[in-house]
């Protein structure tokens, strides 16, 4: 299925955003039995790290990615390249090992994931603004 170039953008925010939402939800869910200050400082250093090193820079390569496309239709999974799906999948895998295997103490679940969960969501609003964004400038330049 081939979709226009700038919905890839739109693809890439659904689907960081439902897993930030449900990372976060998690992370939430587990945190009550643990709020403390530090922990709450420890999730924001979790949420800065991972914003600031990895997926800010996800978000910027993509979006400009996809944007230096010719073709305005594409497969619809085009919105990552393989390495983002690797990367996708070894989180996926991690997370859901470190859970089902009980190796991960339930503070630490409520303490990092509510801190990756919330800069993944961050990750995918990001890619919505763009979206909205190419679909502003793709209008402008429809009405000149």
């Amino acid at each position: 299925m081939k979709v226009k170039r700038n919905t890839l953008l739109l693809f890439a925010c659904l689907v960081w955003s439902a897993a930030g939402f449900n990372i976060l939800r998690i992370g939430l869910i587990a945190y009550p039995a643990y709020f403390t200050v530090l922990n709450c400082l420890l999730s924001v250093l979790v949420f800065v790290v991972f914003q600031r090193f990895i997926f800010g820079g996800l978000v910027k390569k993509h979006t400009a990615r996809i944007n230096s496309y010719l073709e305005e239709r594409l497969f619809f999974l085009k919105f990552f390249d393989g390495k983002a799906f690797a990367i996708m999948a070894v989180m996926m895998t991690g997370g859901i090992g470190l859970r089902a295997g009980g190796i991960a103490p339930e503070r630490f679940i409520a303490v990092f994931y509510t801190g990756l969960g919330a800069s993944l969501l961050v990750a995918g609003l990001l890619f919505g603004r763009n979206y909205g964004r190419a679909v502003f400038a793709a209008a402008t330049i429809q009405n000149k």
